[in-house]
Order: structure tokens, then C-alpha cells, then sequence
């Protein structure tokens, strides 16, 4: 069973969600983030990244910007910017991208489920990123940006959700990218009881954005532990900010690659192994954006192919026959050597939201040689390896649209 808990949220004041509200702080570069808060001297990436508040030859970890962040948040909160709710609450947060709705449960779950398995992961994480994010938690004794958990489908919750955005929103506002978002709290005793009795009934919660915020999160929780060996579970500390959405209502979009050479190889060589594993097709000027499993475009030189997975390369496991593991075991650590991903500056990825004109430009200007679409990860398929206990290849997804830092904040 999950243990998901209503809490009091710290929040904008009402007419400020719009000015605080901003990307996750790992979406822009210090730069980016510096003309961002330029066009927006309230946006939450003052507290998410608040290097942005020094000169450059300050760098981004040292201490005084950890300070500087709490300071931030101290200030706002004592102007009235953020304000706190009199009771614990459960809030409703509805995205809605291109006609497109998804409204999930926002509260804190449990560092305990994450521990013993009921909060199930599909990725690695790395010690450097976290690294960042346990000082940013620790020094603010807060959570500022909330962990994207899914669910499977359930009833009881549909229907709470339902009859709650009937009533009137908290929030409601449309972001420069045209994402509208509308927040509703959820403050009745008995719709909070259930909402906690379903989940209690729910064996597995699965993370789909977030690994290292929430991976950080529960270690800030052990040092917390560990600093008060009487702790008894309930303290603030042992939960952490999410918001968790029904699998029905998410949408992986693709996440594309585009690397740097060829490996030494001409570009006939390359086509030739390629052949070896993959049916190919003519080249074309018609961008292709795969429409099933086990296809994938590739756009170099101009033109666009289409490659198919032969059958001989399938093996029925469900990691290895993702189609971001059938690329990289297939084609880019074999031919072009690129054999961690993660470390590889030879490689970069580029989100389905970009398009394939986003693909083709790092291509024509000559950034990256070739570029490689691929056809999205289905959400069961994230619950089906998550279940199972395995990981999958590094940014294999990309959930949109993105959820907002600043409109929730745990504290502790």
C-alpha cells in the first residue's frame, strides 16, 4: 500500500502563480535562467537556481548560493508572496497542453516507499546531480520541486477529481508556451480520507519525472534520521512533493538523438553496416517520424531513411527490445561506438516536443552529422520494467508538458 499524505502546502498568494510559477531548474543553462528571471523578477528560478543572484566566477554549488536560495524563500514568504493553508491539504493540478488534460493528486509520498519498493523507479541516477539537489533541500529544509509519479487507473480518485473541479480553482493562468494550468484544494475531511484509503489499496507508484529530485529527497531524509535517532516516521522530513497522475491521462512523447561523427566511418560504410541489422529504405526529403515500434528515422546529409528492425535482432525481453535499446545495442555502441550514453559528449537528445524540424536543424548547421527519431515509450512499458525491477537505457522518456516549480512547497 501507498502512503500518500495531505499537507500545508507553502504557495503563491493568488495573483502570483502566474509571476512565480517556472521550469523545472534543470531546463535552462545559468545563463538561460538569468534572462529568464530578467523577464520575470518573481520566477521561481530566484530559488531553483539562485547562482543567478552572483557573478559568474561564483560557481554554481558553492555554499553561498544554498544560502542565498533559503534567504530567497525566508523573504517571499514574509511578504506575503507565499502563504500556507491552516490545514493539511490534498490539491488538484491540471495541465492542459494542445487540448490535451491531465490532473494529478499533488501531495507528499512517502521516503519509506521509495526505500521498500512501492514507489518504483525506471532509472539510474548520478551522484554529481544529486549532490546539488540534497544541499538545495537540506539548507532550505524544503522540497521546491515536486517528483511526477503515475499510477495505475482508479476509480475512487476519478471521481474525487471530478466532482472537485467543479468548484472554482485556486490558480488559473496560461504560461508563455501556452500550457494552462489550474490548481484546486482539496480541504474536506472525507474527500481526503478516501483519497488516502485509495491509495492505501495501491501496491505500486511509479516515478516518471523526477529520479534525482526524489532520490535526493529520501537521502535528506536519512541524514534527518540519522541526526534524530528518536524519529518515529511521522515527521515531516520522511515525505516528499509530488504529484501523482492516473496512467490514462499521461503521454510519453519521443526522445530523439543526434550525434557528433561517424566514428571514423564514410558515410557508405556507415549505411553498410546499418544494413547489417536494420532494413533501410531510399533516402527521402520528407521528415519521418516513426508510427510503430522498431522504426526509426535517420536524417543525414539532407535526407531523410527509414530504418527497420529485422526480426533476428528481437530477443522478447522487455528492456532490450525498447527502442532505445535496440538503437544503442544495435547501431550506436557497435558502429559508432558510443557505449555510455550518459557520459558520451559525442551524443546529445532532443525531446519529441521540438519536432522533427528540431532534429534536422542541429543537422543542418552542421552541430551534430546525423540525427535518429524514434517511436515513443508506452507507459505500460515503463510500469511493465519498473515492475520487474530493471532500468531503462538513460532518457528513454519525455513527459509533457512539464510541471511547475513554485506552485507547491514542502517544508520541513
Amino acid at each position: 500500500m501507498a502512503d500518500i499524505r495531505p499537507f500545508n502546502a507553502l504557495r503563491p498568494a493568488k495573483d502570483l502563480a502566474e509571476k512565480i510559477a517556472a521550469l523545472p531548474y534543470d531546463v535552462y543553462s545559468r545563463q538561460e535562467a538569468k534572462e529568464e528571471i530578467k523577464k520575470a523578477p518573481l520566477s521561481f528560478l530566484r530559488i531553483d537556481r539562485a547562482e543567478t543572484s552572483f557573478p559568474d566566477d561564483v560557481d554554481t554549488y558553492d555554499d553561498r548560493v544554498y544560502v542565498k536560495a533559503r534567504e530567497i524563500l525566508d523573504d517571499m514568504t514574509e511578504r506575503g508572496e507565499f502563504i500556507s493553508d491552516e490545514k493539511p491539504c490534498f490539491y488538484l493540478y491540471e495541465l492542459t497542453m494542445e487540448g490535451r488534460v491531465q490532473t494529478g493528486i499533488v501531495a507528499v509520498a512517502s521516503a519509506s516507499d521509495y526505500e521498500n519498493g512501492v514507489i518504483k523507479k525506471h532509472e539510474n541516477t548520478t551522484e554529481a546531480k544529486e549532490q546539488d539537489r540534497i544541499r538545495h533541500v537540506d539548507v532550505l529544509s524544503a522540497q521546491t520541486g515536486p517528483i511526477f509519479l503515475g499510477y495505475r487507473n482508479n476509480e475512487v480518485l476519478k471521481n474525487i477529481t471530478g466532482k472537485v473541479k467543479q468548484g472554482d480553482p485556486v490558480y488559473d493562468f496560461v504560461s508563455p508556451d501556452g500550457i494552462r494550468h489550474r490548481v484546486f484544494i482539496i480541504d474536506d475531511d472525507m474527500d481526503i480520507a478516501a483519497i488516502r484509503g485509495a491509495f492505501d489499496a495501491i501496491n505500486s507508484i511509479y516515478i516518471c519525472d523526477g529520479h534525482h529530485r526524489c532520490a535526493s529527497a529520501v537521502k535528506v531524509c536519512r541524514m534527518r534520521r540519522d541526526a534524530h535517532k528518536s524519529f518515529t516516521g511521522d515527521e515531516e522530513y520522511n515525505y516528499f512533493l509530488s504529484v501523482l497522475f492516473p496512467s490514462d491521462e499521461l503521454k510519453i512523447l519521443d526522445y530523439n538523438r543526434v550525434v557528433k561523427d561517424l566514428n571514423g566511418l564514410s558515410e557508405s560504410r556507415f549505411m553498410d553496416r546499418i544494413r547489417k541489422k536494420f532494413d533501410v529504405s531510399e533516402g527521402s526529403d520528407e521528415p519521418f517520424k516513426p508510427g510503430k515500434k522498431h522504426e526509426f528515422g535517420m536524417y543525414i546529409s539532407g535526407s531523410w531513411y527509414t530504418l527497420r528492425a529485422r526480426e533476428e535482432i528481437l530477443s522478447g525481453d522487455p528492456v532490450s527490445d525498447l527502442d532505445v535499446s535496440i538503437l544503442q545495442n544495435e547501431l550506436l555502441s557497435p558502429i559508432l561506438n558510443i557505449e555510455d550514453p550518459r557520459t558520451d559528449s559525442r551524443i546529445a537528445f532532443v525531446g519529441g516536443v521540438h519536432g522533427m524540424e528540431g532534429l534536422m536543424e542541429k543537422v543542418d548547421k552542421g552541430d551534430y552529422v546525423c540525427a535518429f527519431s524514434l517511436y515513443p515509450t508506452d507507459i505500460d512499458e515503463l510500469f511493465t520494467v519498473a515492475d520487474m525491477g530493471r532500468l531503462m537505457p538513460p532518457k528513454s522518456t519525455w513527459f509533457e508538458p512539464k510541471l511547475r516549480s513554485g506552485l507547491f512547497i514542502h517544508r520541513f
